[in-house]
């Protein structure tokens, strides 16, 4: 299945590439993102399947995603690829590639292959009954609203930097994921030392002092250089401490039975629904924010952009450091001693 939607997305980012009108360009965009979302679950899935103790080999493989990122936003800023077709093409060549090594995988038949399966086990339906512990509920709710403001930050930052004149942009936001190896070969250890209720608010709480800088940074022309790569390297806390923690809270509740059908449903909450609802978020600031007047090459009123998304980040914490509650012990997802 991986090789298939790796190929498919391939493809279709090929085609994206020779698109010159909106009204074509943007539904075939949206198939290639429902060919690509489905294999953030698999590749979670496949991995926590064969790797011995997943709280601490899984951040410690997630390294080398970090370093493909950077490999491919440099690549990018070097040969200018921001702003044309080049990084369509790019993307659906490297797909290509992706799409053959995924046959060189270990051979993962489906957990119930050999015997008939229901509707609903299809279809991964068997998840829900997660829902039955109070805990993973409120879990599953709270990390659905704290996702919401953060595609602020992916919809938002590239826009912002481009508005200030920087060039190189993809390159320069590459800092993040130096920060992101930094913090996911610490992580096994902070999980184990904060547990994963201490660890996702961590997450949540360097969301807020991230945008809450990027605010800071529009208001502070003279000093905006410090404050926005600050913003841009605390992406290994808000992204680690948050999705892949997430992530790894939500195996250790599944069982051997619906385990890939519950990254499925986290897959779904944190790059599904959260992300529409997000995106239209950030899309809808932009608007409020235009200005009427450019300030020089600046069109938006970013400060007050920027802090929006702070607030509702802090709200929502609030909110999940009441809510959720770390499992009893024995629960399948408790830690010792943090948890």
């Amino acid at each position: 299945m991986l090789a298939v939607l790796a190929a498919l997305g391939g493809i279709v980012l090929l085609v994206v590439a020779e698109l010159t009108s909106f009204h074509a360009f943007y539904p075939v965009l949206i198939l290639y993102c429902a060919s690509f979302v489905p294999t953030l679950a698999l590749g979670n899935s496949l991995a926590m399947t064969h790797l011995p103790d997943i709280k601490k080999s899984f951040p410690h493989v997630k390294i080398l995603s970090a370093f493909g990122w950077i490999a491919g936003s440099v690549t990018l800023s070097v040969l200018h690829g921001e702003r044309s077709n080049l990084q369509f093409q790019l993307a659906g060549a490297t797909a290509l590639v992706f799409a053959g090594f995924c046959l060189t995988l270990p051979h993962t038949p489906p957990q119930k292959a050999g015997r008939r399966v229901s509707v609903r086990e299809a279809l991964g339906l068997d998840a829900l009954n997660m829902f039955k512990r109070p805990s993973f509920g409120a879990f599953m709710i709270c990390i659905f609203l704290i996702s919401i403001p953060l595609k602020a930050y992916f919809v938002m930052t590239a826009i912002y930097l481009t508005e200030l004149q920087w060039s190189n942009v993809s390159g320069k936001m590459a800092l993040a994921q130096v920060s992101d190896i930094v913090f996911l070969f610490l992580m096994p250890f902070g999980l184990q030392r904060l547990g994963y209720k201490k660890a996702i608010m961590l997450g949540v709480f360097a969301w807020v002092v991230r945008f809450t800088l990027f605010a800071a940074s529009a208001a502070a022309p003279g000093g905006q250089l410090p404050l926005i790569y600050t913003s841009i390297l605390l992406h290994g806390i808000c992204y680690d401490f948050l999705y892949i923690a997430a992530q790894l809270y939500v195996n250790a509740e599944a069982n051997e039975g619906n385990r890939a059908a519950a990254q499925g449903m986290i897959a779904f909450v944190l790059w599904g629904i959260s992300s529409l609802v997000g995106t239209l978020l950030a899309g809808k600031l932009l608007a409020v924010y235009k200005l009427a007047e450019p300030l020089g090459p600046l069109t938006h009123d970013w400060q007050h952009a920027w802090m929006i998304p702070a607030m509702i980040a802090a709200g929502v914490l609030i909110i999940f450091a009441l809510a959720f509650r770390n499992p009893r012990q024995g629960g399948n997802a408790q830690l010792q001693p943090g948890v």
